[in-house]
């Protein structure tokens, strides 16, 4: 796998998808074209998962860092995120 893909779909998974979709540059997978779109709509960084776990395996540092990234961003791994959620209105 392109050591580039790797960084910067940890930051930017969609923009990262769709230039790779683009140049013709994607990794090699077992995941149709169909499930490539959709799990790229909805949940690229799952999708992202995927591409490495097929290429590299599970027992890298390249999985372990995508998927804490994963349970950071969907689970709100963030100040702002719970701040936006909170229901007392900040001033």
């Amino acid at each position: 796998m392109d050591e580039y893909f790797l960084i910067f779909s940890l930051f930017f998974p969609r923009i990262v998808l769709l230039v790779y979709y683009f140049q013709g540059w994607y990794p090699e997978n077992a995941v149709p074209l169909w499930g490539d779109v959709l799990l790229g709509v909805f949940a690229p960084r799952v999708l992202i998962l995927l591409y490495i776990y097929q290429n590299m395996g599970a027992d890298n540092i390249w999985f372990a860092a995508h998927l804490i990234v994963l349970i950071l961003a969907y689970f709100g791994g963030g100040r702002e995120t719970v701040r936006r959620r909170s229901p007392i209105k900040n001033k």
